[in-house]
């Protein structure tokens, strides 16, 4: 079954520059793919998204994950190890998306089974192909999980 055909995609977003969470759900906006993005700034307030905590309580459960890595409160490394060793986590996809070429960062985040790594592009033009490209892949093209 098509999960894009059956019901919006929910898309977690893990970011904590606000000109680069706005541009993402701004591109998003456009897409033709139903989405509904969620927005949290720190690697706290994304495991308390995905454990449904505090005010997040009715959080759906997302369907991907675009992770940064350099986030405030709880390191982006350490959410995706937590992502992945958590059985009710594991499955969803995690992009990281970040500023980080550095390939220490690389190699770690595909150890912590990252399922692709993004280098945030420097131009507002590349940044907005790069995010058009992640939906047109991982919103069209790939067949995700469907939910627990």
């Amino acid at each position: 079954m098509d999960i894009q055909a059956s019901r919006p995609v929910d898309i977690l977003l893990v970011e904590d520059s606000p000109s680069d969470a706005k541009l993402t759900a701004k591109t998003f906006e456009r897409a033709k793919v139903l989405n509904h993005l969620h927005i949290v700034e720190d690697g706290v307030e994304a495991m308390q998204f995905l454990r449904r905590l505090g005010p997040y309580a009715q959080a759906p459960r997302p369907d991907l994950i675009l992770l940064d890595l350099n986030l405030p409160k709880k390191d982006g490394r350490k959410v995706l190890a937590e992502i992945k060793q958590d059985a009710d986590f594991a499955s969803i996809p995690v992009v990281i998306l970040t500023t980080s070429a550095a390939e220490e960062d690389i190699l770690k985040s595909y150890a912590l089974r990252a399922n692709c790594y993004i280098t945030k592009p420097v131009t507002l033009r590349q940044f907005t192909s790069v995010v058009q490209s992640i939906e047109e892949f991982w919103l069209t093209i790939v067949q995700l999980p469907t939910p627990i």
